[in-house]
């Protein structure tokens, strides 16, 4: 199945925080999300595993109580129920698969 990122509906999850579920199928799923500066996303965890990369911006990820500044082309991995969180240190676009796709994201 094709996804294009034209049809992907924007939903504003915070002010300054919009996700794209981009593509998502029965085991996985791909989701943009673009950022203002400054989002903090507390720390939290969820049975999904959750792999990301950077694909613009700088993002500091907290996963499991290590915290790390990341930038373009860093990916990180957040193992199911582990607690991760970021702050976006500037704008920033980051791609996330969960797996198993997250129904509060369909």
């Amino acid at each position: 199945m094709i996804f294009r990122n034209a049809d992907a509906t924007p939903v504003q999850m915070l002010p300054g925080l919009v996700r794209r579920t981009l593509a998502d199928g029965p085991s996985m799923m791909m989701c943009e999300f673009t950022f203002a500066a400054g989002i903090q996303i507390p720390n939290h965890a969820h049975p999904h595993e959750q792999v990301g990369y950077v694909v613009s911006g700088r993002v500091r990820l907290t996963i499991d109580g290590e915290s790390l500044d990341l930038g373009p082309g860093d990916s990180y991995h957040a193992p199911s129920n582990v607690p991760h969180g970021a702050l976006t240190l500037e704008p920033s676009v980051v791609v996330d698969t969960f797996s198993p796709p997250r129904e509060d994201y369909r």
